[in-house]
Order: C-alpha cells, then structure tokens, then sequence
C-alpha cells in the first residue's frame, strides 16, 4: 500500500513537473526582448551611431563617416579642459580614438603615452618584470610605468624584494578601459 501511494505521488509530481515544462510565454507578454541594431543601416554622425549601437570599443561598419570628426575634436578639448590648446586639430586628429559606451560617444587622446586602445589592467599580481624590478631596487617606494605598464589601474611599490600594490589610481570603465583618460563627449 505504502508503494502504491508513493507510485501514484511520484506520478502526479511528473505530470505536474511536465506540463509546467510545456507551457509557453503568451503573445501578448510583457516580457522586454532586445532589439539589435541592423547590420544594414549606416551612420556618418558619431552621436546618432552611438545612440544607435549603445557600447563598442571602436567604430565597426555601420559608421561610414569621417574616422576622427572636428566635432569629436573640439568636444573631447572641451570634456578635458583643453578648449584653449593651440594644438592644430589635425595634429590632435592623429593621436585621437572615439568608442561608444552606454549610448555615448567617448574619446581619448595618446597624449603622454596614455594607452587608449588599452583595457585597464586590474590585476594585483605582480608580472615578473615586476618582481625582477625589486630584486634591483629593494624596497623602491614605487615602481615605473615602463615596468608596470601604463594600463594599470594601481601604483605600486616594492617591498623588500617583492612588488606588490600601493594604491589604486585609477578604475575600469564599464567598458573595461581606464577610466580616467576617456572623456564623455555632449
């Protein structure tokens, strides 16, 4: 009797288990799909792209217009606090990246070896060119760029023979890249 009872639950449990499997979401649900940006229309205005793909770490081939725009130019001096540079634009120009992120149009300038095409380097994990840095400069109070690499987001320093951080100078940008040298553009 008891194995009848626990046959005859375990199929109501099944069948019960089976039709919710089955069922469907209807029609009408309110249930929010994405819809993707076609691949087929074409921008020339950094802004409208931007508007159009949300977040891209660089123009793909839905922007067909001028690869570093004036108005990328004079937008970016402005969100850096350079509109009074006597820089010709088209010096600038060279140096310049725009990204989308979060529906806008970000830019960033090379400028003193600012690793824009960059992602910022998170890790607390010292690279061996680090730790050979402090073999040679035992207990260094910190520890250069050019060993580091510019794309971290710590300082840091040696301590007796081993590098290990000093503090955090920087951080990711939802995109991943360092926050600090990206600039949003109005």
């Amino acid at each position: 009797m008891k194995k009848d009872y626990l046959l005859l639950s375990f199929g109501i449990f099944a069948a019960l288990l089976l039709s919710a499997c089955q069922s469907t979401v209807p029609p009408s649900s309110s249930i929010a799909t994405a819809t993707p940006v076609p691949t087929d229309v074409t921008y020339t205005d950094p802004v409208t792209y931007c508007a159009a793909v949300g977040t891209i770490d660089a123009p793909d081939a839905r922007y067909t217009g001028e690869a570093v725009p004036d108005s990328v130019l004079t937008d970016y001096l402005k969100a850096a606090g350079l509109q009074n540079s006597t820089e010709p634009l088209d010096t600038l120009r060279a140096g310049t990246s725009w990204r989308c992120m979060n529906n806008q149009v970000y830019a960033c300038n090379v400028g003193a070896n600012l690793p824009c095409q960059s992602k910022a380097n998170t890790a607390t994990t010292p690279t061996q060119a680090m730790n050979d840095y402090c073999t040679a400069n035992a207990d260094a109070a910190f520890i250069p760029a050019s060993v580091t690499g510019h794309e971290t987001i710590y300082s840091w320093k040696c301590q007796g023979t081993t590098a290990v951080t000093d503090q955090q100078i920087d951080k990711a940008d939802d995109a991943g890249f360092l926050a600090s040298i990206w600039y949003a553009l109005q």
